[in-house]
Parts: structure tokens; C-alpha cells; sequence
């Protein structure tokens, strides 16, 4: 894909990952209400480490970093999908939420995506249960196009039996987006 190396905004740093933000990465990725919704459990600060060194040589993954101080405060994915189309998804460190990070640096990664990368649409999807995430969708101008039923699990019940969950799916088009 030839992702980028850093973007700077008012606020932010967007660049790739090093193995050296394992510290900041553990400091949410062991957050339970931060990974309420993902695929993985609460990190361990072995487990952080790994995903540091994971994260730095995958391009798909970026670390969204404080200009003042250089703390990565989240990470955003962009993930390229069949027929010109990217996948965008984010998590935050709850202590920055509410401060327009997430927003600021999704708009940032969307217009890379479309300007540089030359991106048709970009998808995103989010548990309906998680309304920042579907409302910070909808802030970035993007349409809901399906409510998934029952469509995914990434967990069992004591049982070992499937915890099926709903998903949202939001879209956005290269032509509806407003590229600087």
C-alpha cells in the first residue's frame, strides 16, 4: 500500500509505529472499557510489546501521537480492501477521549486516503452497542449502509458457545468527500 511515515496536524502526529510505544500502546490496549469492542482481550505489558513490534511492520496500523509531547494517545487502521476501497478503524486511550482526537485524526487518514492513495470508498464497522465510535462515524459524514445481525463473535460464554454480535456498516465516497 506505501502507507505514509508522518503527517502533522495542529494537534496530532499521525506516523508509523515503533517498538518503543509499547509503554504508551499498554496503556490503553490493557484497558478494559478500551477494548470493550474489539477482538482481543486486555493486553499484558508482554502482550503490549508484541503488538508494538507487530504494529511497526505492518503499514496498516498508525500511531496517533500528541505533538506537544509525543505520546501516542491511540492508533488508527487503514487496511486496503478489493475494488479501490480501505477499511478504517481506530482505538483511543480513554484518558483523550471527548477532545476530538479520534475526529481530527480520522478526517487527517480519510483525506490521505483519498487524495494520496487514490481511494474509491472507505468502509468502517462498529458494534451498534458502541455509540461514540457510530457517532463519531456519522461526524466524519459517513452513511450507514447495513445493520448486520448476529453476524460476527469474537468471544464465548462459559459454555464455549458463540457471543454473536451485531455490527453497523458505514461508507464513504472519494466523490462525497471534500479533499484538501
Amino acid at each position: 500500500m506505501g502507507l505514509l511515515n508522518e503527517i502533522v496536524s495542529e494537534r496530532l502526529i499521525i506516523r508509523r509505529f515503533s517498538a518503543d510505544d509499547w509503554k504508551d500502546l499498554h496503556e490503553y490496549l490493557s484497558d478494559e472499557k478500551v477494548v470493550r469492542f474489539e477482538p482481543y482481550e486486555p493486553f499484558s505489558e508482554e502482550g503490549s510489546k508484541d503488538q508494538a513490534i507487530y504494529r511497526a511492520e505492518n503499514e496498516e496500523f498508525m500511531a496517533v501521537c500528541l505533538k506537544e509531547s509525543g505520546k501516542v494517545i491511540g492508533n488508527l487502521y487503514l487496511a486496503q480492501q478489493d475494488y479501490e476501497s480501505y477499511e478504517l478503524g481506530y482505538v483511543f486511550n480513554s484518558t483523550y477521549w471527548h477532545n476530538g482526537y479520534a475526529l481530527e485524526s480520522a478526517q487527517i487518514i480519510i483525506n490521505y486516503a483519498f487524495k494520496e492513495l487514490k481511494a474509491r470508498r472507505i468502509i468502517s464497522m462498529c458494534n451498534p452497542d458502541n455509540e461514540s465510535s457510530w457517532r463519531l462515524l456519522k461526524r466524519l459524514n459517513m452513511r450507514r449502509e447495513g445493520h448486520l445481525v448476529k453476524n460476527i463473535y469474537f468471544k464465548n460464554d462459559v459454555n464455549n458457545q458463540p457471543l454473536w454480535q451485531d455490527t453497523y456498516e458505514y461508507a464513504l465516497l472519494a466523490s462525497e468527500w471534500n479533499i484538501s
